[in-house]
């Protein structure tokens, strides 16, 4: 059998690699399988569940338990070590790419050695084959192959065709062929041909999953499309991230109860009892580096119910939670703690005492800064979706599985917050809410274009967005760090506990995630240097008046002023698709006598 290993990065599993999507390699492409394969019957084992996380779990409304995905690697010789997660080559077509040639043939790689060149099989021609790049997708999540054979002979559209004509996949006799301006397939065993269209009805008796062996339990009614691999229609992962905050973020990590609460086959040793249970309670004591006494004594706190912890809060949403922990100063902190905050926010102060112009209306604008010295971040992958429908495919296909994959990423960040009297002055200007409620409008319409996560749209989350894109590409353009590796969070909220922050962050799984350099960004005076350029790019962009003046640009015309050069970063680093930005809302506008955030705060001195 023809198998090869892509490499692909860890955080990449949970996103562009993940469950249904195509994943490219040098020279095959794979289709990464569901979950319920990728562990052995029963699942992940204790060590890859990611504890200490319930208030998260709580928080995204998630029961099952979250599982780091196994983790494999290939070495020299071209072995694979540990636990690859499965995939199937596909699409299982391949072509020829010489001009004069074009044929199609159909899994040439079975019963053919690894590494072997896959050539040609026509007559004269030995030219490498390649996979085609077109698939079939349906928007209930359904993936496959195109049906070639029956395109050549318009039986795709219900008309007749060459019914004489039987697919036969031992040898290649389907060409593409362009005809007219169009690529078309023709059978060179009967003449038939067929354009390539952009619908079809799924393929009847046709499997829901390429890896998967029962075939779609219903031929949908609604069109299947045929797409390139690399369109983004095709697969869509469907993602959750949240911080892990006190108290769980203070349980100590390392201690002989935190070690054996996380280790089930230690607990069932010790759970059975007699000479076995006082063997396995040395065995362990020895592997654990410590006293009989103190596995004894951590035992009996797993049964008391360890980890005590505080009531964890069901009743706020994620980011009212995160939010809270993020402005509340903890005391008497540990370093090895999984959130640790550093509040800077009376050294800011006192350093606009210091300032005027620019600078000092930046400083008024800002009411806390934050450094956050160590931060954890769980990524859960929670589905895919395919043509941007309503409804996910839960990783394992059928949502009976007891977990979910999830990373654990640690790293660490900068926090700030918006002055609330200077934010409710600025939201005063009618126009403001007029322009806000424009992109309300698209928003709703464009649904599949939109953020993955949920938002009220209004000008202090647009303000904000923006605001946070510009800070990543001045900490990228001056700061030394690649826009890539930055994230960003938005805390917004109205009403009587309203929220205006912003946390730039990076987060990678890995144990440290990082080394200092966001937080020594966070010291005032290092911070406010880029908070002031990221005030003045908002106001001129290289492709003004255009940008500026633009009624509606990007996916669904979900951004305004904003564009690939000015506020557009890297995807990964926004949480909201690169939708839903716009300078206006920064630097104001004249013509519509629309004061920008800083004009107001230099009005209310």
């Amino acid at each position: 059998m023809n198998e090869q290993a892509l490499e692909v990065r860890l955080s990449h599993v949970l996103r562009d690699c993940s469950v249904g999507s195509i994943v490219r390699g040098e020279k095959l492409m794979v289709v990464v399988q569901d979950t319920s394969r990728w562990y052995p019957p029963g699942g992940p084992p204790s060590d890859r569940e990611i504890r200490y996380v319930a208030q998260v779990r709580a928080a995204l409304g998630i029961e099952p338990r979250l599982c780091e995905p196994p983790t494999g690697s290939v070495n020299e010789q071209g072995i694979v070590k540990g636990t690859p997660i499965p995939a199937t080559r596909f699409p299982k077509w391949t072509r020829c790419p010489a001009r004069n040639c074009g044929f199609l043939h159909n899994r040439p790689w079975r019963d053919i050695e690894a590494g072997v060149r896959l050539t040609c099989q026509r007559k004269g021609c030995r030219r490498e084959l390649e996979q085609v790049p077109w698939v079939v997708a349906h928007e209930a999540g359904y993936l496959a192959d195109v049906p070639w054979h029956d395109l050549a002979h318009r039986r795709i559209d219900g008309s007749s065709g060459s019914g004489h004509c039987k697919p036969d996949w031992s040898a290649p006799y389907l060409q593409l062929v362009e005809r007219e301006g169009k690529r078309s397939v023709l059978c060179t065993r009967c003449k038939a041909w067929g354009e390539m269209p952009r619908q079809l009805p799924f393929p009847f008796r046709t499997r829901m999953q390429p890896w998967v062996k029962a075939l779609a339990p219903t031929v949908p009614d609604s069109p299947a499309w045929l797409l390139e691999v690399n369109d983004v229609r095709v697969h869509a992962p469907w993602t959750s991230s949240a911080l892990v905050i006190p108290p769980e973020s203070r349980i100590p990590k390392g201690t002989v109860v935190d070690r054996l609460y996380g280790n089930s086959h230690f607990l069932d040793k010790l759970a059975a009892g007699g000479l076995r249970g006082r063997s396995a309670l040395q065995e362990i004591a020895v592997k654990l580096r410590c006293t009989e006494s103190e596995v004894k004594e951590a035992v009996d706190q797993i049964q008391k119910g360890y980890p005590e912890i505080e009531a964890i809060d069901t009743t706020s949403d994620l980011d009212r939670l995160e939010y809270g922990a993020l402005i509340k100063a903890i005391e008497d902190f540990n370093e090895d703690e999984d959130f640790v905050t550093q509040h800077r926010t009376s050294d800011w102060k006192q350093l606009g005492r210091l300032l005027n112009g620019e600078a000092c209306l930046a400083v008024d604008a800002v009411d806390r800064l934050i450094a956050v010295r160590r931060l954890k971040e769980i990524t859960i992958l929670r589905g895919f979706r395919r043509l941007g429908a309503d409804e996910s495919i839960p990783p394992d296909l059928t949502g009976d599985a007891d977990w979910l994959p999830a990373l654990a990423l640690r790293g660490e960040g900068l926090f700030f917050t918006i002055d609330e009297a200077a934010l409710g002055a600025w939201e005063e200007q009618p126009e403001l809410w007029h322009r806000s409620d424009r992109f309300r409008q698209r928003h709703e319409a464009n649904r599949p274009h939109s953020s993955a996560r949920e938002v009220s749209i209004s000008p202090r989350f647009l303000m904000l967005h923006t605001l946070a894109h510009c800070l990543i590409r001045q900490l990228e353009a001056e700061g030394g760090y690649p826009a890539a590796s930055l994230r960003e969070r938005i805390y917004c909220g109205e009403g009587t506990s309203p929220m205006a922050g912003i946390l730039v962050y990076v987060a990678v799984p890995d144990v440290i995630g990082s080394l200092g350099g966001l937080v020594e960004l966070a010291e005032p005076r290092r911070f406010l240097r880029h908070l002031v350029r990221a005030f003045e790019v908002a106001k001129w962009c290289s492709l003004d008046p255009i940008c500026a003046g633009h009624p509606g640009q990007g996916p669904g015309q979900l951004n305004g002023a904003a564009c690939q050069a000015c506020a557009l970063v890297p995807e990964p680093s926004c949480q909201h698709g690169n939708v839903l930005l716009d300078r206006t809302f920064i630097k104001g506008d004249a013509e519509r006598n629309l004061r920008g955030l800083l004009d107001t705060v230099r009005a209310r001195k």
